[in-house]
């Protein structure tokens, strides 16, 4: 049985580019890249030609690209290294409640260390309103944390607004762009944004390995202690192989190749969408479809049946796809993200599935898995 893969928002199969890329880092350029025989000079030009076509994907200069393992650690050294060292200006961050647990973790540990932070709600769209930004905002604040588009609903949050709205403010803004990086045009300039996570694995590059963009007027302290790499931002002998997978996975992905996928998952969603409604399925969408949102993701309430039940029959027959919300030890525990959209006592929280779109997904396995999901949920409700 040949399986399907729909859970491209928690990770991407690697790019036989990247994977060819990185092979031959790995047998013929093993050099440090500190070091300076011609071993190390050979990776370190690679390291840097790495950095220049990366910075070049975001409107960055070349050294405000500092290269981390992935999203969680670049969100956790923007947050937890800003608070560190701008705490005298004050200890108010502002995020939002659907961020990911890489900020809200991290924000939950500051705020025991007596930070505080305002939660922006969201309404059943997934989005913010830029006046509750406003009203939250005040002379205490240093930091705006709030990522570029959702993992679970895919809404797209204002980020060139927002950049607007703290240009003047002495607040820091950060997005994490884990999930749209690779499908929406970023400008760092343009948008004025700070600090910005990414990490290769959601574009079809190497696990452990992602960018922190650091605008190049802030400064604190590495987050990782140890030498001088990354121009003493972030400890840690460069994983060059890695870099370079990256920097391939990043160059197979123009402008236009963005316009392209976004098109084609928007055109999956809509095909899920009508084909569940001719079949007589009893569901919602979780969000919104909108051209303009993440399309790559597609969350969807089944009406009455649990998420455990139904993502298992799906395994079953060959196709994956995610809970809407985290399945820990065999139980099912609510999203933070449906729960600050819907509220605790909905019953999406426990009926919910996402499905996420990426590279390699094809028309014929979006409508054989319309067909595997149909089956599936009429056997069960007739069950019921």
């Amino acid at each position: 049985m040949n399986e399907i893969y729909l859970d491209n928002a928690a990770t991407t199969p690697i790019a036989a580019e990247v994977l060819a890329d990185m092979n031959d880092k790995f047998k013929n350029v093993f050099g440090n890249a500190s070091t300076l025989y011609g071993l190390g000079r050979q990776s370190h030009t690679i390291l840097e030609d790495s950095r220049h076509l990366i910075a070049q994907s975001i409107n960055a200069d070349d050294n405000e690209i500092v290269f981390t393992s992935g999203g969680s650690e670049s969100d956790n050294t923007a947050i937890l290294q800003t608070a560190e060292s701008r705490q005298s200006l004050g200890k108010h961050i502002i995020t939002t409640a659907i961020e990911h647990e890489a900020v809200l973790k991290p924000l939950q540990y500051l705020e025991a260390k007596g930070f505080k932070v305002t939660y922006l709600p969201v309404d059943e769209n997934g989005n913010i309103a830029l006046q509750d930004l406003k009203d939250a905002l005040d002379d205490e604040t240093i930091l705006v944390t709030i990522m570029s588009g959702n993992n679970e609903v895919g809404s797209r949050m204002p980020i060139h607004e927002i950049g607007e709205l703290l240009k003047n403010h002495q607040a820091w803004f950060h997005t994490d762009a884990v999930q749209a990086y690779g499908l929406l045009d970023i400008d760092v300039k343009a948008d004025h944004i700070d600090m910005l996570s990414t990490s290769a694995h959601k574009i079809n590059g190497p696990k452990m390995m992602g960018f922190l963009y650091r605008q190049k007027n802030i400064s604190f302290p590495s987050f990782i202690k140890g030498g001088d790499q990354e121009m003493k931002r972030r400890a840690g002998t460069e994983n060059v192989p890695g870099i370079s997978g990256f920097a391939t996975a990043v160059s197979l992905i123009d402008a236009d190749a963005k316009k392209q996928r976004q098109a084609k998952y928007y055109h999956f969603k809509e095909m899920i969408v009508n084909g569940l409604q001719e079949n007589g399925v009893n569901f919602a969408v979780n969000g919104q479809i909108a051209p303009d949102n993440l399309n790559h993701v597609l969350n969807l309430w089944i009406k009455g049946i649990s998420t455990y039940v139904l993502q298992t029959n799906l395994d079953l027959a060959g196709i994956a796809v995610s809970g809407g919300s985290a399945c820990t030890a065999g139980s099912i525990s609510p999203s933070h993200v449906l729960v600050a959209m819907f509220g605790k006592q909905s019953p999406r929280i426990g009926e919910s599935i996402r499905v996420s779109f990426g590279t390699y997904t094809t028309e014929t396995e979006i409508n054989t898995f319309i067909d595997e999901i149909t089956k599936i949920i009429k056997r069960l409700s007739k069950n019921n």
